[in-house]
């Protein structure tokens, strides 16, 4: 299924300690928009795509997400590398050192753990993709405000390279959103037409009742201007 190379899919070497940062990077590997947010999307997803292009293309994703599960939980894991309790408790970590040591746990920056309820499936292809394209433009925007916050090249560099591969799936996910527009068009055409029709129909039935009322009242204001 996988062919797994022992080596990050981006360098990370990062060589001065910020407990700061780690705090907030590690939003990328259990927040809402992080990675294995998107990775168990997308391979949960894989399966109701309606051809192997999407299974396909979904499957990649999916496991390149995992890669950058990788690389986030080194670049946190590096950035606290050596840390003393004051600087853990200095960097607001200690409830996090009292649960866990120095171990890894997927949470947002605030701390709260990562939940499934991140991410969801329908069963229908556009719904799905249309939510992945979303979550790709999100977590392109969470590493732009990462970047933001560190001027160390250590950090700014593998940033950067994750920032842009979610510019790269977002791409992806759209190719393959227009392909299956396309594609499913004949259902959906069929679905325009018959509301097309019945609001029609609607109009119609709506426009003979009002002529129906109206006849009586301009009987009578014939009958009347005939009078005078």
């Amino acid at each position: 299924m996988w062919a797994y190379q022992k080596r990050l899919q981006y360098p990370v070497n990062i060589k001065k300690k910020d407990l700061r940062m780690a705090k907030l990077l590690v939003t990328q590997y259990g927040g809402s928009n992080g990675e294995l947010a998107a990775a168990l999307r997308y391979l949960n997803q894989r399966y109701t795509m309606p051809d192997n292009k999407g299974k396909a293309l979904l499957t990649d994703i999916g496991t390149e997400e995992l890669a950058h599960i990788e690389m986030i939980s080194t670049m946190v894991y590096q950035l606290m590398k050596d840390a003393t309790l004051e600087e853990i408790e200095a960097a607001g970590l200690d409830s996090h050192y009292a649960e866990h040591n120095k171990a890894l746990y997927p949470t947002d920056a605030n701390g709260v753990p990562f939940t499934v309820t991140y991410f969801a499936t329908t069963g229908d292809p556009l719904a799905d993709i249309s939510e992945d394209m979303a979550a790709e433009q999100k977590a392109r925007a969470v590493y732009e405000n990462l970047i933001d916050l560190t001027d160390d090249p250590d950090v700014i560099g593998p940033l950067l390279w994750l920032r842009q591969r979610e510019v790269v799936h977002y791409n992806r996910f759209k190719e393959l959103f227009d392909y299956y527009q396309e594609k499913l068009n004949p259902k959906q055409q069929m679905i325009d037409n018959k509301m097309v029709s019945d609001n029609n129909n609607n109009v119609n039935n709506f426009m003979n009742e009002v002529e129906n009322n109206f006849n009586p009242i301009s009987d009578f204001l014939n009958n009347f201007t005939q009078k005078m």
